[in-house]
């Protein structure tokens, strides 16, 4: 599955970058993944090193970001604006064959049970807004742009630590106990790392455009997560519920789009 456009990624030194960056060079396909001492994209010194860098027939995939447990004041709001100003900047100028633009499931309302492609973008937080912002700046470059709208990614070498089963797995390892928000009702979709590469790595391939949703379609309560991951220990997992502070929330993907357009991919990873 060699991908013939050369790919840069900016943002390679995250959880989702370094396991693209990994899985291209893997199958062979020549990778540019520039680290932000190199290229800092908050700084409008950026733009020329990345006109230095970039070529026409690149393929660009975005995540560089400050994620959540960064911040979420104006402040970081401003910082990943800059980023995303700077590299279309660079890119208004030089162009490129293909744009990918991780985005998240964050600029949908957090209210809203079920979710599709076609649901509009009404982000309730810093986060969301600046992912969405991001987005429309995105399409508005003059190239072939993808947007893709993750929702929960687990896996093995994850940087972060939300809540979830990267975080249920660290409570486990540390104490032998994993404590949910209230009594892990609310409910979610994940999807595994892998599976996460994989599509991206199809929608390279065929240079795909528009907006995508990477969902498995099936949402797992939290109960039912902090359970699974307790599953992969030795020693007993004590599973704590907590008074609920917040209302009970439950997200479910429409995930039609994805199935036709890679009617064959099989997902990899899902939690039991």
């Amino acid at each position: 599955m060699t991908i013939q456009n050369r790919v840069v990624i900016l943002g390679s030194r995250g959880f989702v970058g370094g396991a693209l960056c990994k899985q291209l060079e893997a199958v062979g396909t020549q990778v540019v993944a520039p680290a932000s001492m190199e290229i800092n994209l908050a700084e409008t010194g950026c733009i020329d090193k990345l006109l230095a860098l970039l070529k026409p027939s690149d393929a660009v995939v975005m995540l560089a970001a400050l994620t959540p447990d960064k911040g979420r004041d104006i402040a970081t709001l401003m910082k990943n604006l800059a980023m995303m100003q700077n590299v279309c900047a660079a890119l208004g100028q030089s162009a490129c064959a293909h744009f990918t633009y991780f985005s998240s499931d964050a600029v949908y309302d957090s209210a809203l049970s079920l979710v599709g492609e076609d649901t509009p973008a009404s982000p309730q937080d810093l986060y969301g807004v600046m992912h969405y912002t991001r987005e429309i700046m995105a399409k508005s470059l003059k190239i072939p742009v993808l947007i893709l709208r993750p929702t929960l990614i687990y896996g093995l070498g994850d940087t972060h630590n939300s809540y979830g089963p990267n975080r249920f797995r660290r409570m486990a390892e540390k104490t032998g106990e994993i404590t949910l928000f209230g009594e892990g009702e609310d409910k979610r979709d994940h999807i595994h790392i892998d599976d996460v590469i994989a599509f991206t790595l199809c929608c390279l391939m065929s240079k795909k455009t528009g907006i995508l949703n990477l969902a498995t379609g099936v949402s797992k309560t939290f109960y039912e997560v902090a359970k699974s991951v307790s599953k992969q220990f030795e020693n007993p997992i004590k599973i704590i519920t907590t008074p609920r502070v917040n209302p009970v929330t439950q997200r479910h993907y429409d995930v039609t789009r994805l199935i036709k357009t890679f009617p064959d991919f099989r997902f990899k990873g899902e939690i039991a």
